[in-house]
């Protein structure tokens, strides 16, 4: 018995310090502490009189529950660690606490997960006011439109730039239109898909221009991806036709081709170069199906339409793209960070400099074609925006904006950059393939603290964003929730997966706009006073390495295939660009 006496009482502190747990970290969150104090104390028949003066040291957040002497009333105090909590977030706790046992008072038998914490003030702020992005765009246009617009403003001018070649945006529309009356000759029609397997370059360009002249929405294909891979993307988009150069010839192989009608974009038809006309053609028809991660072990195809590229690169509320602007394509083309390169500036009447596959790989050959090429726009995933920062100096001081994205940011390589080589502009920037590359931004302004957590921002032109609980509800401010996006972005779902579709692209319950949907991501946030969002991570067991999303169960249900692997668990350990994926497999009972 005496032996187990030292540990009637175990102060946390003594827990924390056996735990290991770093100093600051909190090691029960919230805490509820009630007290029934017994005031009625006497001493040999003197009374006495208790106060309650100190409930202990508070990590997070407590409320004291108790009586007050000679009362019946209730007490409940708010003790906050104010490292954790200003006086405005105390005082938010409270009201929404009082709303609580009002609304519980009124009716106990109603189930406590109905109930709304949130007055009408912070509604209106969360669902109203930070998500007031309309802005004019022409949404009635389709890409290849504003770009022949933008043909007929400026046709002399600088559009594309590959190596030593360059085109003007004459030459170039020129180029796309004679592949494009070639497609629509072999029967290409709205919203028919044509893949297109072309290493990164002029030809990869004009394929992309015309595809989308002639009707179709274009399915990009990289030419390093697996063969598997490759197959089945093709066989799931179902194509007519696939455009692809030598380099994209041999990484299909002949035997995939050979049910296909195959274009090399290298090669231009004896056609007019004049501007196709296609029949019944709306910015609400697909432009593009780009394939992601799946959890079932096979990619799933994110179908997208015109107006929702066209909100993302005009007037879009985050960065200004000028005619003597010149942006950095360098983007896989089958990885939707390439929607943005290409279009961005083609549709604003600046120049796309193409840079080739090895460039971007080596750190400083990249960095020397982003000086010598005068590149003033930038995107980067945030894998190689590390890379970069720590191996080249002087990487980014030339640029107007660098918009890196992906994953989470690491604060000690954008203190870096900040310090040594800082852009103009430094944005992080927020968002799946489902809401057409960006959903929201935020500009870094100051050099951060070395584990801060680099907010994601707030959405961008004609989108919006809300965090909602299991049941669908709007959280309080601070609170954690599922990240949801709606808007202009939000892609029209995934290809041949109805049931996916429908769970994840669900109806707009705050929007009045007839046919209104949002992307549920995954994603869980949280927002910071300002109005700001602060990524906190997945809801489930997808992880992001290097800007690719990645299923851990693809993996292990492609290991499991194996015919000495009875199971395995595939998971993503270290941090930052540290990130690696390993796999654990079981063999089978009688494998040695």
């Amino acid at each position: 018995i005496q032996s187990a006496l030292q540990y009637q009482r175990y102060p946390s502190e003594a827990l924390q310090r056996q735990l290991g747990l770093a100093p600051g970290q909190s090691l029960l969150g919230i805490k509820v502490n009630v007290m029934p104090f017994d005031y009625a104390l006497s001493f040999g028949g003197h009374s006495s009189t208790s106060h309650n003066l100190l409930a202990g040291p508070v990590e997070d957040l407590m409320l004291n529950v108790y009586w007050t002497p000679n009362s019946r009333q209730l007490r409940i105090d708010f003790d906050a660690n104010p490292a954790c909590y200003t006086a405005e977030m105390l005082d938010t706790h409270q009201r929404r606490f009082i709303r609580f046992i009002q609304v519980l008072a009124a009716d106990a038998m109603q189930p406590i997960s109905e109930i709304d914490l949130l007055d009408a003030d912070e509604r209106h702020r969360l669902l109203i006011e930070w998500n007031a992005t309309k802005q004019d765009y022409p949404s009635h246009l389709c890409i290849h439109q504003l770009f022949e617009a933008q043909v007929e403003r400026t046709p002399e001018a600088q559009a594309l730039v590959y190596e030593d070649q360059t085109f003007s945006y004459a030459q170039l529309n020129a180029r796309a239109n004679r592949l494009a009356h070639q497609l629509i000759e072999w029967g290409v029609k709205p919203d028919a898909r044509v893949a297109i397997c072309v290493q990164r370059s002029a030809a990869l360009v004009v394929g992309l221009l015309a595809i989308l002249k002639a009707g179709g929405a274009y399915v990009p294909l990289d030419p390093h991806y697996p063969n598997e891979r490759l197959t089945h993307i093709l066989a799931d988009a179902a194509p007519n036709i696939v455009l692809a150069d030598a380099v994209g010839q041999t990484a299909l192989g002949e035997a995939a081709l050979a049910e296909y009608t195959v274009l090399d974009p290298t090669i231009l038809p004896a056609l007019p170069d004049t501007n196709p006309s296609v029949v019944g053609l709306t910015a609400r028809h697909l432009a593009y199906v780009i394939y992601t991660s799946g959890s079932t072990g096979t990619p799933k195809g994110v179908m997208v339409p015109h107006h929702a590229i066209v909100r993302l690169v005009i007037n879009n509320d985050f960065v200004d793209i000028r005619t003597d602007d010149r942006v950095a394509f360098a983007a896989n083309p089958a990885f939707d960070a390439s929607t943005f390169e290409v279009w961005a500036p083609l549709l604003n009447g600046a120049t796309v400099v193409v840079i080739d596959h090895d460039t971007v790989l080596m750190p400083a050959a990249f960095a020397h074609t982003l000086c010598e090429q005068r590149i003033s726009i930038l995107w980067l995933t945030v894998g190689l925006f590390n890379q970069m920062a720590a191996q080249v100096d002087t990487a980014f001081s030339q640029l107007k904006a660098l918009i890196v994205g992906g994953d989470v940011l690491d604060a000690r390589w954008v203190a870096q950059v900040m310090r040594e080589s800082p852009p103009e502009q430094l944005i992080n920037g927020y968002g799946p393939t489902e809401s057409t590359t960006f959903a929201t931004t935020y500009k870094i302004t100051s050099v951060p603290e070395t584990n801060a957590s680099i907010p994601i921002g707030r959405p961008i032109a004609n989108t919006c964003v809300y965090l909602l609980d299991a049941h669908g509800q709007p959280v309080p401010l601070g609170a954690i929730g599922e990240l949801y996006i709606g808007g202009a972005g939000v892609a029209r779902g995934y290809l041949n997966r109805p049931a996916l579709t429908a769970e994840r692209f669900v109806p707009d319950p705050f929007s009045d706009e007839a046919g209104a949907r949002l992307y549920k991501t995954g994603d869980v946030a949280r927002y910071l006073p300002d109005g700001n969002l602060e990524y906190l991570g997945r809801n489930d067991e997808q992880v992001k390495i290097r800007g690719f999303r990645i299923e851990p169960g693809e993996i292990a249900a492609c290991l499991i295939q194996h015919p000495q692997v009875r199971d395995a668990v595939v998971l993503a350990t270290g941090e930052g660009s540290d990130k690696r994926l390993v796999a654990y497999v079981q063999a089978e009972a009688d494998e040695q």
